[in-house]
């Protein structure tokens, strides 16, 4: 593992064979560090893949490596940035940061206009966010499109979500914020 050269690439259909490996991970990433990650639905990972809003880190041999992709929301004036997910062995080796960088440089080509956000409770992804300018703000400032929350309902944390009104819930919500944001 040490020596695989790794490539971080738009996911192409061929990376389809991929998306139990994904859901799987996440599965796995949620449980181990007690995270309410939202659970995705293999046909929804794979639509991802087919409208070419996703981007896969593989080994130079094939092996699957790392995912996330992008989902737009309110006709394009709002971009997330969703699932990010490494395989165990190849975590704090700088592959999130690459998937991110190109996720968003994804986000931020097919939707020049949209403001671009996340959610996530996890730590790492929060430090990579801040090193690309994204910035914590209030619930209020993301999208309320229904078809963004409903995801939160497979969630464990879902309820804390519920009883505040969609204002606060554990994970941070994050908007990208270059310098030159108007």
């Amino acid at each position: 593992m040490s020596g695989d050269k790794i490539i971080v690439r738009l996911a192409e259909e061929c990376d389809q064979c991929f998306v139990q490996n994904i859901i799987t991970e996440i599965e796995k990433a949620s449980k181990i560090n007690g995270t309410g990650i939202c659970k995705r639905e293999p046909a929804f990972i794979s639509q991802k893949i087919t409208e070419g809003n996703a981007v896969v880190a593989l080994t130079d041999t094939g092996a699957w490596i790392g995912f996330c992709y992008i989902q737009p929301h309110d006709n394009g004036q709002f971009v997330s940035s969703c699932a990010l997910i490494i395989s165990p062995g190849f975590r704090n080796r700088g592959v999130a940061t690459i998937i991110k960088k190109q996720i968003l440089a994804l986000a931020k080509n097919k939707y020049p206009k949209a403001k671009i956000f996340g959610l996530t409770t996890s730590a790492a992804t929060m430090q990579i966010n801040r090193q690309l300018h994204y910035k914590q703000v209030q619930y209020s400032e993301v999208t309320q499109a229904e078809s963004f929350w409903l995801s939160c309902t497979t969630c464990e944390n879902y309820q804390v979500l519920l009883h505040s009104d969609k204002k606060v819930c554990l994970c941070k919500a994050m908007v990208y914020m270059p310098d030159d944001f108007v």
